[in-house]
């Protein structure tokens, strides 16, 4: 990506808003800085809440447990007896300083999730981290204070919810949480919501790829009554696209980064997304506001 370590005299970076990447390499005593580290660490509890679901907490490091508290915090996770191409990116739902712990949340679906999900409690875990890009908008979810805010959440898209709420209450709002519980039975992990007073309103989201009238309706009579500063929402890339074609753009909108993930460190490609114009964005790094994840966007 950087003209200059590609063998030119010059920087032809115009429009790159991010770190230099020349600078970093020469402060670093003209050498690559280190990818993230993995760690190995012990499950402390295993929590089988459905068929296909599972909650791990994890003890990990102090320092890496102090990086993950943020909001969008993820990291990659496999089980230490297969290669690295298992690692799965797994959204964090607490990181708690105090306990050194992690947890987070699995749904078995392919084989990466599934090969985890054998190991069992005091067996050990590989963990690589930390990783911060996994909701876009971060900005409007920070500068939300002193109001209302709209959380939306569907399946397992709860599980990076809880962070999202955290920050929200202590930003002094308050949380009127809309959940549609499929493909589960029972929406996990409901004490989060009651311990950040958030309102919770269950409804079916999606028929057959378009907004139920149900969630419709529900939206525009909390917008009608409430003076909303943040819609957040965490589920399939086809509910957030239909959601803002829905809402007032007005309002500050704030999702979860369903980008495919495979190194996290902006290298291999995986999560490139290609826009009109030959433009590329690397969405395991880039900050981009939700209502530009689509616009422009080549879909073939």
């Amino acid at each position: 990506m950087c003209s200059q370590l590609s063998g030119k005299n010059f920087c032809d970076c115009i429009n790159w808003k991010g770190v230099c990447i020349y600078q970093e390499f020469i402060l670093n005593k003209s050498k690559a800085k280190e990818e993230r580290k993995n760690y190995l660490c012990t499950i402390v509890k295993k929590e089988q809440v459905e068929e296909s679901l599972y909650i791990f907490t994890i003890n990990a490091s102090h320092s890496l447990v102090h990086d993950l508290v943020y909001p969008g915090s993820f990291i990659f996770i496999r089980n230490p007896q297969c290669t690295n191409y298992y690692d799965a990116p797994i959204s964090i739902m607490e990181a708690d300083t105090e306990k050194n712990t992690l947890k987070i949340a699995i749904e078995t679906k392919g084989i990466k999730t599934k090969s985890i999900c054998k190991l069992n409690e005091n067996e050990k875990v590989l963990v690589r981290g930390p990783f911060w890009n996994g909701i876009l908008g971060l900005k409007n979810v920070y500068k939300a204070k002193d109001g209302v805010s709209i959380v939306i959440g569907r399946g397992i898209g709860i599980a990076p919810l809880i962070p999202v709420l955290k920050k929200l209450h202590s930003n002094e709002n308050s949380i009127i949480a809309i959940i549609d519980k499929i493909p589960f039975n029972n929406i996990f992990e409901k004490e989060y919501f009651k311990k950040y007073n958030s309102e919770i309103l269950e409804c079916k989201m999606l028929d057959q790829g378009e907004l139920t009238k149900e969630l419709k309706a529900m939206i525009k009579q909390i917008l009608k009554v409430e003076n909303v500063n943040l819609i957040h929402c965490d589920g399939p890339d086809i509910l957030i696209y239909k959601l803002m074609e829905f809402v007032d753009k007005n309002i500050n909108f704030s999702c979860c980064n369903n980008s495919k993930m495979c190194c996290g460190e902006g290298v291999c490609g995986t999560c490139s997304t290609r826009y009109k114009n030959h433009v590329v964005k690397k969405l395991c790094k880039v900050q981009i506001d939700p209502k530009h994840v689509f616009k422009e966007r080549r879909l073939i």
